[in-house]
């Protein structure tokens, strides 16, 4: 079943999910500055982000900073139930799954090379306060730069998992960059991290739903 959800980025991160196989296809309607459950708002300039009319937000899940505006980017919300068999217990290993649909997804709308990482968290001081500029397990990235192409983080409660999915159609650190208070070097430092695509949201949004219903992870 797939939901689209026109909405504040809070207001999808402050959603509770039905136990089922899901996908919600988030379409914000403000800008946002989403931080990782465990980051605090003292990372942030309020000031700034006021003038900018800029949401900010906390999300349940780890990892951090996401920076989205409206249209350009890629935010799917992927849910199982924890008696699904895609279920994993182990964390290091649990979203491989749904890396190798987004490899799949990707190649579909033009991005050859496109792999799963499976080692260690790749992370560094930019990689803990910016979540697209480090690389974690079930993540995608493409295989001739090493730059991520698809950010993962996941949410789990007693009943389910869901997966927060983003892609970016355009990523520019210098941007943001200035709506933080502490920075641990120049913005143009993780320019390279980050592989943006040019395909339409739709047609990623479709490319993924097809994989996962050839998958049969979709009726």
């Amino acid at each position: 079943m797939v939901q689209q959800q026109h909405c504040s980025a809070s207001e999808q991160h402050a959603r509770t999910f039905t136990p089922e196989r899901s996908v919600f296809d988030v379409r914000i309607r403000q800008t946002a500055l989403v931080l990782g459950s465990r980051q605090t708002p003292d990372l942030v300039d309020a000031g700034a982000c006021a003038r900018g009319n800029i949401e900010v937000v906390r999300r349940r899940s780890g990892g951090g900073v996401v920076f989205l505006e409206p249209g350009e980017h890629v935010w799917l919300d992927i849910v199982i139930p924890r008696t699904d068999e895609l279920w994993v217990d182990d964390v290091s290993t649990s979203m491989w799954w749904l890396g190798e649909v987004w490899v799949r997804a990707l190649t579909e709308v033009g991005i050859d090379g496109a792999q799963v990482h499976r080692g260690a968290l790749l992370n560094d001081s930019w990689g803990d306060l910016v979540c697209f500029a480090g690389v974690g397990p079930g993540e995608v990235t493409v295989s001739a730069t090493g730059s991520k192409v698809v950010g993962i983080s996941q949410r789990r409660t007693r009943d389910y998992a869901s997966f927060q999915c983003t892609v970016f159609h355009k990523w520019a650190p210098e941007q943001f960059a200035p709506l933080l208070r502490v920075l641990p070097g120049a913005p143009s430092q993780i320019e390279e991290r980050v592989t943006a695509i040019t395909a339409s949201t739709d047609a990623v949004v479709n490319a993924v739903v097809k994989q996962l219903q050839f998958s049969q992870l979709l009726p």
